[in-house]
């Protein structure tokens, strides 16, 4: 039994049943309004309005677990399952059916903080950095200079395998690319002292003429006719690229013994720096800082060609972490990346974690009839108890007011288009309109209608 408008009256849940029936979930919070105004009972679209997202999520996890149940084969008990939801919703609304005859509580309305914010439900927590590490090439594991939880850094050597197979091919391929050298120079030595013929006349005529060009500067110069002699500078440079040109007249055409010796000495500069690579193949170094979570090798193991590509060391990095999860469709319109964020782990609900939205997928996962979008966030304050795969939660901060007029949501009545409140004034209590803005879903900001200090009352179901 609720007590509205002054007039005793039953409203019945079958109301918000009725509607939920017909759209599955998805109430059209006008359409509530409409029929309970029609009923006679005070529900006030604005808390309508606030309470009907937190209700589709209820209702959606609701959902979820109905299927399952009629997966499994176990019975709905829909004539009991709806109902209860409509009654929480109706119990735990701000405002609804309320008692005008007697307020009991008020609250002042006072200037605060408000933050809103976006929830990032069942997410978990990855660092940013892990690798799993391996040789890679076949040997026998002879060094292993970590252990398991060991830090370490960049380029730090982690384990070796028996270098000396790769040393002596490292050595052989030396030897024979240093042949293949001096048979290249003994080719063309004396007989090709380059691979360029050159124009000797013609280098000598440039360089006369860039002589004689800079003896008439020189005597501009004592004549004090600096214009003159920028214009013979300018020639002097003209003819030092002829002399060099003509230093390279054509390609010598070298002899195919020199080019045989030539490709040979190629080859084994090839072969060098093939067997250099497979020696540092068999040494396993850390790509970056962290700490050693896991080895999967031990000395004495002998690596082959089926095994040495599997893991031997596996480094995170527990510094940078990020926590990866999933944003409602209804919330995800005002995410963005840049956003600052707050995250709870689970296992230290105490413990909050400031971070940044780094990533908000642009397309979204269908489950059923829910969508929803992933969205990671890097955290700013990462500590050592936090570990890999941790679940979490998060609150992405949408927007914030500063130092703002709040009034508790429970004392607003009316629609959105025409919100009004009631005000205690000397034991008597009195409607005024207010323009409200922001909303947290417990407190609102009040642009006009209100001062600072005022005393507003709060509805509450009965």
């Amino acid at each position: 039994m609720l007590n509205c408008s002054n007039e005793r009256v039953t409203v019945q849940p079958t109301l918000l049943i009725d509607l939920l029936r017909q759209g599955d979930g998805h109430v059209d919070a006008h359409e509530l309004y409409r029929q309970s105004r029609e009923k006679h009972c005070g529900i006030s679209l604005s808390t309508i309005y606030q309470n009907l997202q937190l209700f589709r999520k209820h209702f959606r996890k609701l959902k979820k677990t109905t299927d399952a149940m009629k997966l499994y084969g176990r019975p709905l008990m829909n004539k009991w399952v709806i109902p209860i939801v409509v009654t929480c919703l109706i119990c735990s609304a701000p405002t609804g059916c309320v008692q005008h005859e007697a307020p009991v509580e008020t609250a002042e309305a006072a200037r605060g903080d408000l933050i809103i914010t976006a929830p990032l439900e069942e997410g978990h927590l990855e660092m940013r950095q892990k690798e799993y590490l391996s040789f890679g090439t076949v040997g026998e594991v002879a060094e292993l200079m970590v252990e398991k939880g060991d830090k370490v850094v960049k380029d730090q050597v982690l384990a070796k395998l028996d270098a000396r197979p790769f040393e002596l091919n490292v050595e052989m391929a030396e030897a024979k690319y240093e042949m293949a050298q001096n048979s290249l120079e003994q080719t063309i030595y004396p007989h090709y002292t380059s691979t360029y013929s050159t124009d000797l006349p013609g280098v000598w005529l440039a360089l006369e003429e860039i002589q004689d060009n800079l003896e008439e500067a020189q005597m501009l110069l004592e004549q004090g006719r600096i214009d003159g002699v920028q214009a013979l500078l300018e020639l002097v440079e003209q003819d030092t690229s002829k002399a060099q040109e003509k230093s390279h007249a054509r390609v010598w055409a070298l002899p195919l013994s020199v080019k045989l010796a030539e490709l040979q000495a190629d080859e084994a500069r090839a072969a060098l720096d093939l067997a250099k690579l497979e020696l540092d193949k068999a040494t396993i170094t850390a790509p970056f800082d962290g700490v050693i979570a896991n080895i999967y090798i031990h000395v004495g193991q002998h690596l082959s060609t089926m095994t040495h590509t599997s893991p031997a060391i596996y480094l995170v990095d527990p510094s940078e972490m990020e926590m990866n999860g999933d944003i409602d469709e209804l919330d995800i319109s005002g995410v963005a990346p840049g956003q600052e964020a707050i995250v709870t782990p689970d296992a230290l609900p105490h413990k909050q974690l400031r971070g940044k939205v780094t990533f908000v997928s642009p397309t979204g996962k269908v489950w059923e009839d829910e969508v929803s979008y992933e969205t990671i966030i890097t955290l700013q304050n990462a500590s050592e108890e936090l570990r890999d795969g941790m679940s979490a939660t998060a609150e992405i901060i949408i927007d914030r007011r500063h130092n703002v007029l709040l009034i508790p949501n429970r004392a607003i009545q009316g629609s959105p288009e025409n919100p009004w409140v009631e005000v205690v004034t000397n034991n008597e209590t009195k409607r005024i309109s207010v323009a409200l803005g922001l909303s947290d879903g417990m407190h609102t900001e009040v642009l006009s209608g209100l001062e600072e200090g005022e005393k507003v009352v709060l509805l509450k179901s009965t």
